[in-house]
C-alpha cells in the first residue's frame, strides 16, 4: 500500500476504538465471574478474537448483543478443551491463558505461530511450577502443555523483566488459589502501567489487591469475581499515531474518547510531544495536538514501550538526535522491533544506531521504499504517518494492523484525504 504525502497543515478529528489491553483482561476476570458481564465498546480485534475464542473451547458462553458483548462466566469452573488452543502471535493472549487453564484442573495445550514460538514463556512457567502447576515446553517456548491439577497458590517470585504480562497473568488467578498468593516481583519491573491496568481490571471486578511497590502483590483467594456492565475505555497506544501525524506536518488533531485520567501509560505520549515542541490542549471530552518545529528528545520509553515505533517516526523529521533507553523487552515483542526500527530507518535514509535497549535516531536525507512490518501492526501504523511527510512511502503487508485496529485504514483514509 502506497501512501500519498500531505503538503498543507490541516485540522483533523479522530475517534479512537476500544483498547485490548482492557478487553484482553476483562475478558478473563468476566470468564472467572460468577454470571452475566455486559462490555459495552468492545473491540473485535485478532488479539481480542483470540481470546474470545480460547475462552468459548475452556466453556466459556460468550454472545454478541447488537453493540454489546456478553460473557457467562462460571464462578472459576473451566472445561478442559477438545482441541489445543492456538492463538496466533498474540502475546496478551498466550500469557494470560497460560495461567487461565490451570483452572481446568487436566491437560491443556496452547499454541501459536511461527513467530510466536520464538518468544520467551520460560519464566512464567517457573512461577506456575512452583504453585505446583506441571507444565512442558520446547526449551521454555511455545508449544506449551499445563496441567494444574495440584495448583495450590501461596508465595511465588516471578522475572518481570521481560514482560509485565506474567505478572498480570498470575494476577488474575489469584482470587482462586487455595492458598493466598504473594507475588514477588524481581529484577528490574518493565511496563508498570499495565500491572496498573491489571489492577483495575480486577478491582472493577470486586478483587481485593495490595501492590507494595511493585515488588509483592498481595491478592485475596476469595474465589469470586463480581459480574459487571463494563466499558472498555478508548485505547491510548492506537491514539498516539494521529497525534504522530500532526506532529511532523505541523497540523492540529482533535483525539475523542480518550480519557486524560486513564491509567494508560500511554496517555503520556502528550508529554513527550509537548518536549519536542508540539503544543496540546484538553478540552472537555477530547485532546488536541497542534504539530510545530521539533527537536529531538533523550527519552526513558520503559513505561510506554509500544509507543517506540511511533517515537521513532516523529524522530526522523525532528532537529537534532533523539536517544531511546531502556526498552530491551522490545526484542521480544511481535517482531524484534528494535532491529525491525533500525533496517526500516535505514531504508528511507534516517541514521540509526541500534542498542542493546535503545536507538539513536539522527534525521536525514530521507526517501520513499518499500517498508517490511515483521506482520508487526504497529510498524505498519507508524511508518504509515513517515508516509504523511515522504510521499510514495510504500507499507507492506498493512492488514497485519487487524491486530489491534481492524479498521485502520479507513479511519486513516477518512482523517487524512477526506
Amino acid at each position: 500500500m502506497k501512501i500519498k504525502a500531505i503538503t498543507t497543515k490541516r485540522s483533523f478529528e479522530v475517534q479512537i476504538p476500544a483498547s485490548k489491553s482492557f478487553m484482553n483482561r476483562a475478558l478473563v476476570v468476566a470468564s472467572l465471574a460468577n454470571g452475566e458481564s455486559y462490555f459495552h465498546n468492545p473491540i473485535y480485534c485478532d488479539d481480542t478474537n483470540y481470546m474470545i475464542k480460547a475462552l468459548k473451547l475452556l466453556g466459556i458462553k460468550i454472545k454478541k448483543d447488537n453493540e454489546r458483548l456478553i460473557v457467562y462466566g462460571l464462578g472459576g469452573y473451566l472445561k478442559i478443551p477438545k482441541s489445543d488452543i492456538f492463538v496466533g502471535n498474540a502475546g496478551t493472549a498466550f500469557r494470560f491463558l497460560t495461567s487461565l487453564v490451570v483452572l481446568c484442573k487436566g491437560n491443556v495445550v496452547i499454541d501459536g505461530d511461527e513467530r510466536m514460538r520464538m518468544r520467551p514463556i520460560k519464566d512464567l512457567l517457573i512461577a506456575l511450577e512452583s504453585l505446583g502447576v506441571e507444565t512442558n515446553s520446547n526449551k521454555g517456548f511455545p508449544p506449551i502443555t499445563i496441567n494444574g491439577l495440584n495448583f495450590s497458590g501461596g508465595k511465588v517470585d516471578i522475572n518481570a523483566n521481560i514482560s509485565s504480562q506474567f505478572v498480570s497473568s498470575l494476577m488474575m488467578i489469584a482470587p482462586f488459589a487455595e492458598k493466598q498468593m504473594v507475588i514477588n516481583l524481581k529484577g528490574k519491573v518493565t511496563s508498570k502501567p499495565y500491572i496498573d491496568i491489571t489492577t483495575k481490571v480486577m478491582q472493577d471486578f470486586g478483587a481485593s489487591i495490595n501492590n507494595i511497590d511493585y515488588k509483592k502483590i498481595i491478592i485475596s483467594n476469595n474465589k469470586k469475581y463480581i459480574p459487571q456492565n463494563y466499558y472498555v475505555e478508548s485505547d491510548a497506544s492506537n491514539a498516539s499515531y494521529f497525534m504522530a501525524a500532526a506532529a511532523i506536518t505541523e497540523s492540529a488533531v482533535k483525539i475523542y474518547g480518550l480519557n486524560l485520567n486513564s491509567i494508560q501509560g500511554d496517555i503520556k505520549f502528550i508529554n513527550i510531544l509537548k518536549k519536542m515542541g508540539c503544543k496540546v490542549n484538553i478540552g472537555t471530552n477530547y485532546i488536541e495536538v497542534i504539530g510545530s518545529k521539533l527537536k529531538g528528545i533523550d527519552v526513558d520509553m520503559n513505561e510506554m514501550p509500544d509507543l517506540v515505533p511511533t517515537l521513532a517516526v516523529i524522530a526522523i523529521f525532528a532537529k537534532g538526535n533523539t536517544v531511546i533507553r531502556n526498552v530491551e523487552n522490545l526484542r521480544y515483542k511481535e517482531c524484534d522491533r528494535l532491529n525491525a526500527l533500525y533496517k526500516e530507518l535505514t531504508k528511507i535514509g534516517a541514521s540509526v544506531k541500534e542498542l542493546k535497549s535503545g536507538l539513536i535516531i539522527k534525521p536525514n536525507e530521507l526517501r520513499p521504499a518499500l517498508i517490511s512490518t515483521y506482520n508487526d501492526h504497529r510498524m505498519a501504523m507508524s511508518f504509515s504517518i513517515a508516509g504523511l511527510r515522504i510521499d510514495g512511502l510504500e507499507i507492506e503487508n498493512p492488514q497485519c494492523v487487524k491486530k489491534s485496529f481492524p479498521d485502520y485504514w479507513k479511519v486513516f483514509k477518512k482523517t487524512f484525504y477526506s
